[in-house]
């Protein structure tokens, strides 16, 4: 492998100027005019494109029919020499060698395609600006909040992918199973059925790595997860998928206030990463998406987040002069039109609403001394609305078995997590943070299925 990166040519063209290279790559687009031809060409290390130029006389009209060509990939050898953009390069080529031929029917031929259609041609989507400046700032962005955490102490933990708990309790989860499903239908006897499986219990794809994320912050301290979680959850909307990718912190010896400013701290490092690294990309997703993008982020790394009482939130809710689609009352949970008003109208910066009715919280969470409320805050962001789950988790063994046992869990299946409670239990907090959440807000893609490289939602399972 001896061509050099697009990227380089790009960044670094005057140190190669009327050097020989060799770049390879896809043709994005192929123009032709009466002596000259030209090709823009990606490998992939650079949202921009490098412009082949062609000098007609030194090939044969079979060859430039071979590779003049949208989609086609090439291997280029020739002269880095100025384009005529001031400070911009490009190639003079003196040899193209096709290495994949593209025929006409190639789907991607026009300048623009909606994504709705792309997301029906999922394996050459990738080849767009769209999800080429996506990618590498997903790629960025899951490196900075490696390098925050890494900086800070915490250690990396590998949680297990199979389990047999649901973490959230609400029982959305995908069973993982070695029966067949004509036998699953014939069984009348679930007992038998379940002794007859691989792990001679009932098992599933986690929801979220937290409960085994607790057990190694009870001997680690500090401690993330970063990894693939799964729910069953049957909605079709912009924001929920069934596999995503989540961060998970679990830090011993905090309490909510303590969680809270790490997760700020995490969310303003990881924007300003991604405006330091990711600039051209930014450029792209501002034109293409959402105008002042990058004024909003600028905007969440210099601003302090508010926090807000649960109590409070209910109460501005109710004197907006808006007519909301969800009612609004103490003790329901709040709609994504409700969090974006309070981000994006009563604040216009990132809100932690705290406080929440332990009523519609998860069992963990720790509760507060007023029998009402627990410990509990989602971040809300302009733009997308929650993008953190956060919470103190209950570190009392009483208090926890009956917040289990009112929910009519099996606590047979949470032996370990309990257990922690009687040896040794200390005040902890945790929150998750969805990759994708967070992906659709430094980019501005408004749905969840266009920040993956496959979406997995509900009645789609594309390859």
């Amino acid at each position: 492998m001896n061509n050099t990166d697009i990227l380089e040519i790009l960044t670094n063209g005057k140190s190669y100027e009327s050097k020989k290279v060799n770049v390879a790559g896809w043709i994005r687009t192929a123009r032709d005019s009466k002596t000259m031809a030209f090709l823009a060409l990606n490998d992939g290390t650079s949202l921009n494109h490098l412009q082949i130029v062609i000098d007609k006389e030194k090939f044969s009209s079979e060859d430039l029919s071979s590779f003049m060509k949208t989609g086609a990939s090439v291997s280029v050898d020739g002269t880095v020499v100025p384009a005529m953009k001031e400070g911009e390069y490009e190639i003079n080529a003196e040899k193209i060698e096709l290495l994949g031929d593209c025929p006409a029917d190639y789907p991607l031929q026009k300048k623009f395609h909606t994504l709705e259609f792309l997301r029906t041609i999922p394996h050459l989507r990738v080849r767009t600006n769209t999800f080429n400046a996506m990618l590498r700032v997903r790629s960025k962005l899951s490196f900075a909040l490696h390098r925050f955490f890494q900086e800070n102490g915490f250690v990396y933990i590998h949680t297990p992918i199979i389990t047999g708990s649901d973490c959230e309790g609400a029982g959305e989860i995908f069973r993982v199973t070695t029966q067949m499903y004509k036998d699953a239908m014939k069984a009348t006897d679930e007992e038998n059925y379940i002794a007859n499986d691989f792990f001679r219990r009932k098992a599933g794809l986690t929801v979220s790595g937290q409960l085994e994320g607790e057990v190694a912050a009870m001997a680690m301290g500090k401690i993330y997860t970063f990894g693939p979680t799964f729910r069953a959850e049957n909605s079709n909307t912009p924001r929920h998928a069934a596999e995503f990718w989540q961060i998970e912190p679990e830090v011993a010896f905090a309490k909510l206030p303590d969680i809270i400013q790490i997760a700020q701290s995490m969310i303003k490092y990881v924007i300003k990463a991604v405006l330091d690294e990711c600039q051209s990309e930014l450029d792209f997703f501002e034109k293409a998406f959402e105008k002042g993008l990058k004024e909003k982020l600028q905007n969440v790394v210099d601003s302090e987040f508010v926090i807000l009482e649960y109590t409070e939130a209910i109460k501005i809710l109710k004197e907006a002069k808006v007519e909301f689609q969800y009612p609004v009352e103490w003790g329901l949970d709040l709609q994504s039109e409700h969090e974006r008003y309070i981000t994006e109208k009563v604040f216009n910066k990132p809100v932690f609403v705290i406080n929440y009715p332990k009523k519609i919280k998860s069992f963990y969470m720790k509760q507060n001394d007023d029998g009402l409320t627990v410990a509990a805050t989602d971040l809300l962001v302009p733009g997308v609305g929650e993008i953190i789950g956060c919470s103190e988790r209950e570190a009392d063994y009483e208090k926890l078995k009956q917040a289990m046992v009112d929910r009519g869990m099996n606590l047979d299946d949470y032996t370990g997590y309990l257990d922690l409670r009687k040896y040794g239990s200390v005040p902890h907090s945790g929150f998750g943070l969805g990759l994708e959440r967070i992906m659709m807000y430094v980019t501005g893609i408004g749905n969840i299925r266009d920040v993956q490289l496959y979406a997995r939602t509900a009645g789609d399972l594309m390859a």
